[in-house]
């Protein structure tokens, strides 16, 4: 797939992808941590897609180090990430570091002996061109609630004040989005600046604070907030990666809205269900036409949500609201769909299942703020 000026985030690109984390050590801890890093090492080594990775100590700051890799492209990648194994195998590491930063990149140029600086590489695993981006980083946090306590969660989750928008001199908490599905929750953030510093900002805020608290009790998974590995856990599994971002060339709209859409897939289709609807609005946004003004697609393992901004009623076009519009795009929808995990079975080739299908994706919206509103 290649990229469009239109798209200011993908994993989709095929291309090589460079993983930074950044780490700041507790003193003392060097030698643990290093027996841990080889134990991960040995783990990721024998991973899908992984190529390389180094580990480098700062020439400045004994205390500060760095580990890069190197994948054949994002998805292996995160489909590892956000993996049980993944936590369990860096768990190790917990106790070393005081702090952490994971940076992502796809590989765009690279100057080797082998191809002289200045000459335009088509080699395979190269980002096709840029992408023009808007300054903006998306994330959202899925998790689950006790079954029958539905009601009161989305009552605590609509009634918080909201956190102070602005988070530094570059960064700022741009907007929230919150939906249910049942008795799963998605909150969705937009941030202008720095994503993990918006993040750690937002959850130091006391009314956050207070309304994490509250939560805790209907939480089919327990989590301590007070203890910095039970909320690293938590927040590390309620991690669903924005995988696909595109938003229309044209004016936008006056009477956009905002609607959230769940698609579980079918085990081992997450990624590939995920890939299939980022093409369809990939499409979507050269269609003057669409009623889908801008997309973003997240996914960590089978979990899958599209968080789309329509002009009109979302029946209005059911198709084009679902992303399949086109030849044979039900038919594949309806191969990497769960359709019994939400209560539909059958043939999507036929207006009535479609119809069906997205009354029971679209998501109850909860709560949905904007910094300037």
């Amino acid at each position: 797939m290649t990229t469009s000026g239109r798209i200011s985030q993908s994993a989709f690109d095929g291309s090589r992808l460079r993983v930074i984390l950044l780490l700041d050590l507790y003193e003392g801890a060097q030698e643990q941590f290093l027996d841990a890093y080889e134990h991960m090492r040995n783990q990721v080594a024998s991973v899908p897609g992984h190529l390389s990775d180094q580990l480098c100590q700062s020439i400045e700051n004994p205390s500060q180090w760095l580990i890069t890799s190197e994948w054949e492209s994002a998805p292996p990648f995160l489909a590892w990430v956000n993996s049980e194994e993944h936590v369990e195998t860096v768990r190790p590491m917990h106790n070393c570091v005081r702090d952490t930063r994971s940076m992502r990149y796809s590989i765009l140029r690279e100057t080797s002996p082998a191809q002289p600086h200045g000459q335009k590489s088509a080699k395979a695993g190269m980002q096709v061109e840029a992408r023009v981006g808007e300054g903006v980083a998306r994330h959202a946090l899925t998790f689950t609630v006790k079954p029958g306590t539905e009601s009161k969660v989305a009552e605590i989750l609509a009634g918080y004040e909201s956190p102070q928008a602005q988070v530094d001199d570059t960064t700022r908490l741009r907007r929230t989005s919150l939906f249910m599905h049942g008795n799963r929750v998605v909150r969705a953030v937009e941030v202008e600046g720095d994503l993990m510093a918006a993040l750690r900002h937002v959850a130091r805020q006391p009314e956050v604070r207070a309304v994490e608290e509250a939560i805790n009790p209907y939480l089919e998974q327990d989590r301590d907030l007070r203890d910095p590995d039970s909320a690293r856990v938590f927040f590390t599994r309620a991690a669903l990666p924005s995988v696909h971002h595109v938003t229309s060339g044209r004016k936008a709209p006056e009477d956009v809205r905002r609607h959230a859409l769940y698609y579980p897939a079918k085990p081992g289709c997450g990624m590939e269900l995920a890939r299939l609807l980022a093409h369809q609005d990939e499409a979507a946004a050269e269609d003057p036409k669409s009623p889908v003004y801008r997309s973003t697609v997240f996914q960590r393992d089978d979990i899958v949500v599209r968080l789309i901004d329509v002009t009109g009623e979302l029946d209005a076009d059911p198709v084009a609201a679902l992303g399949v519009k086109g030849a044979k795009k039900a038919a594949e929808l309806e191969r990497l769909l769960d359709g019994a995990a939400i209560g539909v079975e059958g043939s999507l080739e036929t207006e009535r299942n479609i119809n069906r299908l997205l009354s029971h994706v679209d998501m109850m919206p909860v709560t949905d703020r904007s910094a300037d509103s």
